[in-house]
């Protein structure tokens, strides 16, 4: 859990901007949506391979030209 100290005379704005700086960072607001809801194993295996379709498509296209 990042933890974000207030400075001295610094607003809270400016604080938890900081805050949600250190969550994208530590990867917090993406598990968050990742377990918003119920995955099913063949849902999680359908969208991994994909992803991993797209990647290699990519790769591919990059590497021809």
């Amino acid at each position: 859990m990042p933890i974000v100290k207030i400075r001295e005379g610094e607003n809270f704005e400016r604080a938890l901007k900081r805050f949600t700086k250190a969550c994208q960072k530590a990867g917090i607001f993406s598990d968050y949506r990742k377990h918003q809801h119920f995955e099913k194993p063949s849902e999680k295996k359908k969208r991994k391979l994909a992803a991993a379709k797209r990647k290699h498509r990519r790769l591919t296209m990059f590497s021809n030209s």
